[in-house]
């Protein structure tokens, strides 16, 4: 069975780290034959950092579905030029921070003590200006107005919103994680997450489990505590299973 994870939230608790106990659990997934999957807002980059080195040679969804790394190599989606410059407009008309991704780089105008600048792999890529970085795979603007909200709803973009970091996260229209997924053909799997840019994840999986109180947690089969992660990954080891090559729904096996 596929096994899907969000990464921030879900896992991972201090934007740098993933415990122990969840890390031996995810082997212990692995080691039964089960794939693990790493689905993130995260660009690849920022992903390869947090995890262990033991699934870096696995399949990795970032950027909500903007990039796809396979046994790596990396593929990315990215907004088209008159899209793009959309964009641009609108950070410069609104004087916005924001942080763009690229397929590796980024650019960054903003406060750097915000969590997410915090979580970039700066050692391993380099902060460019905004109209240098092409292709601009993903946009993150930073405590947008309403002026700026209205202004997206006409362009067509893909918009994230996180309530707890004042940021909203814009991606090319139609792209998610599960869009991701199905790009590494991946259609049947389990997912655990925790936030809104989980919800598509929770109503495709063949079981799925939200992390924490969020609101996303209604769509959902089961919420969980923190503290209960490495346990449920480790009751599902043998619990969902499908017969090898067979990606039927209808014949899932629940032991």
């Amino acid at each position: 069975m596929n096994f899907v994870f969000d990464l921030d939230g879900t896992l991972c608790f201090n934007g740098k780290s993933i415990d122990k106990e969840i890390i031996d659990a995810l082997q212990e997934l692995q080691f039964a034959g089960h794939q693990v999957i790493f689905a993130s807002a995260r660009p690849i980059r920022d992903l390869l950092h947090v995890i262990p080195k033991s699934f870096h040679k696995g399949l990795l969804v970032g950027g909500n579905g903007t990039f796809t790394y396979d046994h790596g190599h990396i593929q990315v989606i990215h907004f088209e030029q008159q899209i793009l410059n959309k964009l641009i407009e609108l950070i410069h008309l609104h004087q916005l921070e924001f942080l763009a991704d690229g397929q590796w780089n980024y650019a960054f105008s903003g406060n750097v003590a915000h969590p997410i600048y915090q979580n970039i792999d700066k050692t391993n890529s380099t902060n460019i200006p905004l109209e240098q970085l092409l292709p601009v795979c993903k946009l993150v603007l930073f405590q947008p107005n309403e002026e700026v909200l209205e202004a997206l709803q006409v362009i067509p973009v893909t918009v994230t919103h996180y309530k707890t970091e004042h940021a909203i996260d814009i991606s090319p229209l139609g792209i998610n994680k599960v869009r991701g997924l199905h790009m590494l053909d991946i259609q049947q799997f389990i997912a655990f997450g925790n936030d809104s840019n989980d919800q598509c994840l929770f109503e495709h999986a063949v079981h799925s489990v939200c992390v924490g109180n969020n609101d996303v947690k209604r769509y959902a089969k089961e919420n969980i505590e923190r503290a209960d992660v490495a346990g449920k990954i480790r009751a599902l080891i043998g619990k969902y299973y499908v017969d090898e090559g067979d990606t039927d729904t209808s014949k899932l096996v629940r032991n």
